[in-house]
């Protein structure tokens, strides 16, 4: 019993003897290290220019050279109504006429005096050459002869007002027929067929073919830089046209404080009256600065902006540095920029929102081999 005791502890002893020399020839545990991971960011370099240009864009409203308001020249009642809304008219065509009976009627009266006073005239003349023969036989007295000339004085005299009389009631029948002073289109109808309307109530409005313009406003600072006959750049809707200015205005509008332009457009610009227009209007500013993207800029204090410039730290790394900058000019998601920058220096173009001042970055390679 004692001698198997003994063998199997003999035999416990030579396996843990065994163990341990097998883990004295193994490789000592090296721990392993990780490696920092850098944030990779799209660069830029930054680009001087001494000048750049100062886009602006004004508004104003589409009108004929002539939009109208047309009436008769005086009082009466719709006989015909020629023409509606959105009917094109030449100029002299009919549009409208008044009843016009009563001045017809007037007519007659006055041919009717002028009868009876070319009677009158016949029988004046005819007495005062018989008198003149009788006065030589001494048989008509002066006072006679005066009276006779004055009678005939006054029947000449009654015919040129009968004369003027009937030439007025012609224009007044000519009146009544209402003509288109333009070549146009009728915009408004205002009154209807059998309505009495009063001297100068309108009628129709109609707008002028083929001379359209755009009214536009503009600082006196940019008015003075213009001249008549100069081209400029409209947009209407979604249209584009070259107009000309024919027009600057001589005073100021005391709403806006503006002075209006009249630009004409192309005869072939589809437009609509009293639609908006946009003047389109390019300066150049001699003033250096450097283009970047909006996404380049972030928020800075005291009314500045930061900009992330890349300074070299240390092989493939770089430093971020926060720089002041002033935004001069802004167009659609670019700006114009200047302050505590130089040219040629890598600035981050995007991204800024995941960086801060003095962290450690690579630059994207598809960019940093530019």
């Amino acid at each position: 019993m004692i001698t198997i005791r003994f063998l199997t502890h003999q035999k416990w002893l030579m396996g843990l003897v065994a163990v341990s020399f097998l883990s004295a020839c193994q490789d000592p545990v090296v721990e392993n290290k990780p490696q920092p991971s850098y944030q990779s960011v799209s660069a830029d370099s930054l680009e001087l220019t001494d000048e750049y240009q100062f886009s602006q864009t004004f508004s104003g409203t589409i009108r004929s050279g002539n939009t109208t308001a047309i009436g008769f020249e005086l009082s009466g009642k719709i006989k015909e109504l020629a023409v509606d809304s959105g009917d094109n008219v030449k100029q002299g065509q009919l549009l409208a006429k008044l009843d016009t009976r009563l001045l017809l009627a007037e007519q007659n009266e006055l041919n009717a005096s002028l009868s009876q006073n070319k009677a009158d005239l016949d029988l004046a003349k005819a007495t005062l050459d018989r008198s003149l023969g009788l006065q030589q036989q001494g048989y008509v007295s002066e006072q006679q002869l005066d009276e006779q000339k004055g009678q005939l004085n006054s029947l000449l005299a009654a015919k040129t007002r009968l004369n003027a009389s009937l030439l007025a009631n012609q224009l007044k029948i000519d009146k009544s027929s209402l003509l288109a002073p333009f070549d146009g289109v009728i915009s408004k109808r205002t009154h209807n067929l059998g309505e009495v309307v009063n001297l100068g109530s309108p009628v129709y409005t109609i707008i002028e073919h083929n001379n359209i313009q755009a009214y536009i406003g503009v600082p006196v600072t940019i008015a003075t830089t213009l001249n008549t006959g100069q081209s400029v750049d409209i947009t209407v809707r979604d249209q584009q046209f070259l107009g000309e200015i024919a027009g600057i205005g001589a005073e100021l509008h005391p709403v806006t404080r503006t002075v209006d332009l009249r630009v004409t457009l192309p005869t072939s610009a589809q437009v609509i009256n009293g639609e908006l227009s946009y003047l389109n209007y390019q300066q150049t500013i001699a003033n250096q600065g450097y283009w970047v993207p909006l996404s380049a800029l972030t928020d800075g204090v005291r009314g500045l902006w930061n900009i992330y410039i890349l300074s070299q730290a240390d092989g493939n790394l770089f430093s971020i540095e926060r720089r002041d900058v002033e935004i001069i000019y802004t167009a659609q998601d670019k700006a114009y920029i200047n302050g505590a920058i130089s040219p040629n220096e890598q600035y981050v173009s995007q991204g800024l929102h995941k960086l801060v001042a003095g962290q450690l970055v690579t630059q994207q390679a598809q960019l940093a081999t530019r």
